[in-house]
Order: structure tokens, then C-alpha cells, then sequence
């Protein structure tokens, strides 16, 4: 069993990849929100494909969307790549983020250009995963306990203190978890499984992936998390299963957006041209990541989870992509769970 990359654990590292002086075309700056070991990847191909400088930041997709408004009048960033959609949707309704058509959107999916047609142009699908649970194998043998196969199954009692998520302020997964609820019952019925949901979970975790490492080490028996998370964990050898909800789930359309105001706009569209691309995309599985890729010319990996076999919801992403329901929605997470932002 080989252990996590400490790079995958790092949260707000910001790495350079530089250019040699007689090949540097200049500079990019990345704000990426996807799995470390893929934005790294990305970066290196990226660098060694044009000779730019390359600089990423790896936060959550939520604390990324945060930093982006923080920066409105001197941003500091080039280009967002990846992390669930209804934030790139949300900064592309305030302008955080700027119009752009690339040759290569005919060779997307529909649900990619349908992310860039909803956003006016300001962000594209690069990639979907759905929302599920991974659990840990010998954890629940060794407790005695059936797998959950359901969301209602996790308000089980044996449950109780088995379960971590992410925090919705700093995460889009848990964004994404807490709208997929809403729309499978209704927000009523919703917040109040959350409200019961809240006396088994350990910890709210501030990024997105961590439920899932947790999972993988035995700290937490069940993480909910997106599926393909729990992908990566099991090729690494950790004993971990995935699980899609019985009564359906939601997804993400994750994205990309070139930053309103970007000092290196030039070379933005070319990283946003190049991770489009069939030789761009299919750097996922070198980077560990098994999402379902955006460009009809790109195959998914094996490893990764078949969506076809999956219930999922018609996910509403115009409702839960504005900045008016995701402040509505936090709001009343606050309220009624009493959880706050991480610190």
C-alpha cells in the first residue's frame, strides 16, 4: 500500500515551474482546484509544450472563488482551472471572469458547452464527477457494520461519528453536496437531514479531497466526496469503495475561467486552448484523476467511475451557479448548523 504524495495534502502551495532562458515565452499564473498531482501535471506538460513560466496555487474551489473577489481591483491570477462549476458560474455572474470562444468548443461535450453557453462564454467544462460516499473496507468489517448504500443510510446509528465531509464555504464538493439535497427533496426535508447528518460527521474538512484521504488511511470510515476521489484512492491500494446514492445524486461540470484582468491574458488562452485539447485532457490519469473528460475526442480512464451506471439528478446549474443562492444557501447552513467558515 503506497502512502499519499505529501504535495496532495498541501493546501495554498503555490509551485513554479520555470522555463529555460532560451525557450521562455513568459509568464502564467494558475489558481487550480483540482487535484494537486493533476495541476502539476498540467503545468509541467504545459511549460515543457511552450517553453511560459509557469506558477500554480492549489486551494479549494470555494476559498478560490473567495480570492478571486478579494483581488477584484488587482488580481494577482492569469487563469482558474478546474473545481466544481457553480463557482466559475458564480464569478463569471460578477465579471470576476472574461469572455472567451476557442476554436476547440466544437469538440467538447454538450454538457461543457453548456456550462460556457450558461456563462456567457466566461468559463467551460473541462471535466464531470458525481457526488457519492467512499468507505473504507477493513474499517467496517472490522466494526461489523453494512456499507451505506443510500443517503438515508448514513443517519444510521452506527454511523455516528464515521462520516467527515467538506465545509461548503471553503469547498465546492460539499457545495455541490448540499445542493444536490436540496433538489433531490427539497431544502426543508434537506437541511433537516443535514441537521441530523451533523451528529455523525467527525469533521468538516476544509478541502474537498480530504474526507476522501481520510477514508483511505482508516481515520474515517465513510467520506462523502465526489467518486472519482475515491477512484484515485483505490488504484493507489488503499481499501476503499465507492458508492453512487441510491436515490440519485448530483455532479459537478468542473472548469475553467480566464481571470478579468489577467496580466498574462495571451497566455491564459493558450493554457485554456491547450487543457481542452485530447493531448491535454488526457493527462488526468498521469495526474491520478478520473473525472469523465470534456473532449469528445478524449476516452475516460478505466479507473474511472461509470457515469452511465449512475442515478443522477437533473443537476439545475443556472438556480445553484448564482452568487444569490450560494450566499442564500451558506446562510442557512450557518444558521441551522452552527458550523461557520473553517478557519
Amino acid at each position: 500500500m503506497r502512502a499519499f504524495r505529501a504535495a496532495g495534502l498541501i493546501a495554498g502551495l503555490t509551485i513554479t515551474v520555470l522555463a529555460s532562458p532560451a525557450f521562455a515565452q513568459g509568464k502564467l499564473n494558475m489558481y487550480c482546484t483540482a487535484n494537486e498531482e493533476w495541476c502539476k501535471v498540467m503545468a509541467n506538460e504545459f511549460n515543457k509544450k511552450t517553453g511560459i513560466d509557469i506558477a500554480f496555487t492549489r486551494r479549494g474551489t470555494g476559498e478560490t472563488y473567495a480570492m478571486l473577489k478579494a483581488e477584484k481591483d488587482n488580481p494577482k491570477g492569469d487563469i482558474w482551472w478546474g473545481g466544481t462549476g457553480d463557482p466559475h458560474l458564480q464569478a463569471a455572474e460578477e465579471k470576476l471572469t472574461v469572455k472567451y470562444e476557442p476554436a476547440i468548443l466544437k469538440e467538447l461535450h454538450p454538457w461543457a458547452k453548456a456550462q460556457w453557453d450558461r456563462s456567457g462564454g466566461r468559463t467551460v467544462g473541462i471535466y464531470m464527477g458525481a457526488i457519492g460516499f467512499v468507505y473504507n473496507k477493513e474499517v467496517a468489517a472490522k466494526k461489523g457494520v453494512t456499507p451505506p448504500a443510500c443517503w438515508a443510510d448514513l443517519l444510521k446509528p452506527e454511523f455516528k461519528g464515521e462520516i467527515q465531509m467538506p465545509n461548503p464555504h471553503s469547498s465546492g464538493t460539499a457545495y455541490t453536496t448540499i445542493a444536490t439535497l436540496v433538489q433531490l427533496w427539497g431544502e426543508d426535508k434537506a437541511f433537516e437531514y443535514l441537521k441530523q447528518l451533523h451528529a455523525s460527521i467527525n469533521q468538516y474538512t476544509k478541502q474537498g479531497p480530504a474526507p476522501g484521504q481520510a477514508a483511505a488511511r482508516g481515520e474515517t470510515m465513510i467520506a462523502i466526496t465526489f467518486l472519482h476521489d475515491g477512484a484515485m484512492s483505490k488504484r493507489r491500494g488503499f481499501p476503499v469503495e465507492g458508492v453512487a446514492p441510491c436515490e440519485g445524486t448530483g455532479y459537478e461540470i468542473g472548469s475553467m475561467s480566464i481571470i478579468d484582468g489577467a496580466r498574462n491574458l495571451a497566455n491564459a488562452k493558450r493554457y485554456y486552448d491547450f487543457a481542452l485539447s485530447v493531448d491535454g485532457q488526457r493527462l488526468a490519469d498521469a495526474g491520478e484523476s478520473y473525472q469523465a473528460p470534456s473532449n469528445r475526442g478524449t476516452p475516460p480512464s478505466p479507473y474511472s467511475p461509470d457515469l452511465s451506471k449512475i442515478k443522477l439528478i437533473d443537476y439545475d446549474f443556472a438556480k445553484y451557479g448564482s452568487s444569490a443562492e450560494r450566499r442564500r444557501l451558506l446562510a442557512r447552513w450557518d444558521a441551522e448548523l452552527k458550523v461557520g467558515a473553517p478557519k
